[in-house]
């Protein structure tokens, strides 16, 4: 699977531009990301703050060693 070329708090201080005001097309623009892919990460990070996002990628690592141990 390909790395993202944005860390999760890049993704949300992205997201928290556009909670300011920012347009979203001119935030894409800038990022050099599609808006498809702003909408997708709107999704999954919409809300969060950085340490929320921080806990979730420590959950989500520790499920995928489980799922592993598991198989």
């Amino acid at each position: 699977m390909k790395r993202s070329r944005f860390s999760e708090e890049q993704i949300i201080s992205i997201l928290m531009q556009q909670e300011r005001g920012v347009a979203t097309a001119e935030l894409c623009r800038e990022h050099g990301i599609n808006s498809a892919t702003f909408y997708k990460w709107k999704a999954k990070f919409g809300g969060l703050e950085v340490s929320d996002a921080r806990r979730l990628k420590a959950l989500e690592d520790e499920n995928a060693k489980l799922k592993k141990l598991l198989a």
